[in-house]
């Protein structure tokens, strides 16, 4: 088995899929991925006809859930897939997920995981019960120099953490909302009966809070938000600021929007210590700043020996040789392909359904605080 790539179906992501045509190549990348088939569309002809385009065996690409699920577990072990990705719009993960998983099928979602915290906490419970491998595409923990941070945030270097910052801008909602109406309605994330609670942190802030809670091991208790809908005509949110606390004396910040015109996918995190700090960014990958008060910056890059042995996992090439998102997704498909295998991984390698759960519990916090006159909320109730 270890020797043979394992057989892997998808959910979503056909024609114009950005996120599906990431999973695809980064899957692939991985070198133990071999995807089949599966459901590329709800509307089958345009399934088919991507099929078709991409070279899968149209035996293997099915009109629904139920007819993929029946067509799979009647192959034998050896032929059926293994791992199903699912990268459809949020509204439609949970019952996906809850029919793969109690079919014995592996699963790799895109975030968020649900539309509620109730609803996380069931896939949490079917996970544990039936005993599979679920993860999450929270991609920016499979960069190197993300791993690096936590591996020195863990090894004590910053001293006492006493500040915690996250910004994620981008700006391709703002030209969509300033167009036409059509073009309004035609954009899934900004409907909630879709979307869910949340159109920007659901999308954008939940990605920084889930690198805060990885990088630290810290989690958050408490945040209190201010968001914003831009326009009457729009229910969601496309900007906000949710301040964080961890504990009586640890504080931090999410600023979030996607509405900042021009910008493209400004994800940067600040982690403050007693003894120095940590800076990243996402558009700058390969770069990891470590700033003290009586030493020049040092800044780590991937591909060298004084990197932690979780942060070279995830390096595929040599030192000065860029690597990106497609390489980061890459790395989180490794760790699930050795999970699927039942070889021993890292902690860390691949976010879990418990990423899942906190994520809901973060986006559904930060509404009510919203709604609540930006009051202090637990975010575990």
């Amino acid at each position: 088995m270890a020797n043979q790539k394992i057989k892997m179906g998808m959910i979503g992501g056909g024609t114009g899929a950005f996120i599906g045509d990431t999973h695809r190549k980064s899957a692939l990348s991985s070198g133990q991925f071999e995807l089949i088939g599966g459901i590329f569309s709800s509307d089958n002809s345009r399934s088919l006809e991507f099929a078709r385009k991409e070279g899968f065996d149209l035996k293997r690409c099915y009109k629904n859930v139920e007819e993929l699920i029946a067509g799979e577990t009647a192959l034998s072990e050896e032929e059926r897939m293994q791992l199903i990705a699912v990268v459809t719009p949020n509204a439609s993960h949970f019952p996906i997920i809850k029919e793969l998983i109690a079919h014995q099928f592996h699963v790799m979602c895109e975030k968020p995981m649900t539309l509620n915290v109730d609803e996380a906490k069931v896939i949490e419970d079917l996970v544990r019960d039936n005993d599979i491998t679920f993860a999450l595409a929270h991609t920016y923990t499979g960069y190197p120099m993300v791993r690096q941070m936590r591996a020195l945030v863990e090894k004590g270097l910053l001293g006492e953490i006493q500040r915690i910052d996250a910004q994620y801008y981008q700006g391709w909602i703002n030209s969509i909302i300033h167009g036409n109406e059509t073009r309004i309605k035609g954009v899934w994330r900004l409907n909630p009966e879709v979307a869910g609670a949340s159109c920007c942190m659901g999308d954008i802030g939940v990605h920084a809070f889930n690198l805060i809670e990885y990088i630290t091991g810290l989690n958050v208790q408490e945040v209190l938000a201010d968001l914003n809908t831009i326009r009457e005509d729009i229910s969601l949110d496309l900007d906000g600021t949710v301040l964080l606390r961890f504990t009586e004396k640890l504080k931090g910040v999410i600023r979030a929007t996607q509405v900042a015109g021009g910008v493209e996918n400004d994800l940067n995190i600040g982690i403050y210590g007693s003894k120095a700090s940590l800076k990243w960014s996402q558009e700058n990958p390969n770069h990891l700043y470590l700033l003290t008060d009586n030493e020049p910056a040092r800044i780590y890059k991937p591909g060298n020996s004084y990197n932690s042995d979780l942060c070279e996992l995830g390096q595929t090439m040599p030192a000065g040789h860029p690597e990106g998102i497609y390489e980061a997704l890459a790395n989180i498909y490794k760790g699930i392909a050795k999970s699927i295998r039942k070889e021993q991984f890292a902690h860390g390698e691949f976010p879990t359904v418990h990423d899942g759960v906190r994520g809901m519990q973060f986006i559904h916090a930060v509404i009510k605080s919203n709604r609540t006159n930006n009051t202090w909320v637990n975010i575990e109730n």
